[in-house]
């Protein structure tokens, strides 16, 4: 492994895995730091990806990115950036249980986030599968199932009311009731709609098969069965306090802010793409927005060095 590279990739998920094919490509020394969990890592199928008709997990797409990637070059390492620090034009990545900082010229956040849900057993093994967390990825999957809906307060109710496009069969459970209960207004529109709403805790998720999803158990044993699920419950983690290390611009509920056209954020030479922006949750969109950042990158790097640009 190199002590200096041209770009640091923070985040080998599918915004990070894409900007390192395009840097590799374009030849540049790039390094990837990947804790080797995240989002994408969660999601058994993805269905609404071009090429992919019958679905595609994101550990398949981070396998095969990767894959790409080496064949260009790029170089990976696994484990958690602990601090960046800046001197000069040049950032210094201090990686947890490494004794020597990494050197890089530029750098591209690529850390996404995670969504809160509660450890239910059985509900991971659904995700992507049956459950699902974005209805502008996954509701056409609804369509015909009875859906249950768990999540928490105003939060559930209002996914719910988003998945009516789909399906009117709907179920929402309050997982978190006794914390967050539904605003007056919300469930005046459940009722409304005729969603069906409960205000209780799940015990668990059922299951069989690969992923398959049957319902839920709640906490008194009884049953509530569903063919499809959604979990809204808020208060997603953003993974974006490196960027707060070097005082990049981020909004109040932390994602970083980016120039729209170049992806670069406020600081110069620090780039970020996907889930961690102001985003759209989409893994297509993280993948243009990877590859666009490296686009930009390539040129920032141009400019510091005497490589001539490419012939078009």
């Amino acid at each position: 492994m190199a002590s200096h590279y041209d770009c640091v990739v923070i985040g080998g998920g599918i915004a990070g895995l894409q900007g390192a094919i395009q840097l590799g490509r374009y030849k540049h020394r790039t390094l990837v730091v990947d804790k080797g969990y995240g989002r994408s890592t969660l999601c058994r199928s993805y269905h609404n990806v071009l090429g992919w008709p019958d679905g595609v997990s994101g550990e398949e797409l981070r396998r095969l990115g990767k894959l790409q990637a080496e064949r260009l070059g790029v170089q990976f390492i696994k484990g958690a950036v602990a601090r960046l620090n800046r001197q000069e034009d040049v950032f210094s990545v201090e990686i947890s249980g490494e004794s020597q900082a990494i050197k890089a010229d530029t750098l591209l956040l690529a850390t996404g986030l995670l969504d809160r849900f509660p450890k239910l057993p059985g509900l991971i093994n659904c995700l992507g599968s049956s459950v699902y967390v974005c209805p502008d990825c996954d509701g056409y999957e609804t369509q015909g199932h009875r859906t249950i809906v768990m999540g928490s307060g105003d939060v559930g109710a209002s996914m719910a009311l988003h998945l009516l496009y789909w399906t009117s069969d709907l179920i929402y459970i309050n997982h978190e009731a006794a914390i967050a209960p539904v605003s007056k207004a919300m469930m005046e529109k459940l009722i409304d709609k005729g969603i069906v709403y409960y205000g209780q805790t799940i015990d668990e998720v059922i299951t069989s098969g690969d992923g398959i999803f049957h319902g839920v158990r709640m906490i008194d044993g009884q049953e509530i069965n569903g063919a499809r699920g959604f979990i809204a419950f808020g208060g997603n983690e953003v993974q974006s306090e490196l960027a707060s290390q070097l005082r990049i611009e981020r909004l109040e509920n932390k994602h970083i802010v980016t120039d729209p056209r170049t992806k670069m954020t406020s600081v110069p030479g620090v780039w970020a793409a996907g889930d961690v922006g102001v985003h759209a949750e989409q893994l297509t969109i993280a993948m243009g927005e990877g590859a666009q950042a490296a686009i930009w990158i390539h040129k920032e790097l141009l400019k510091r060095s005497s490589k001539p640009a490419l012939i078009r």
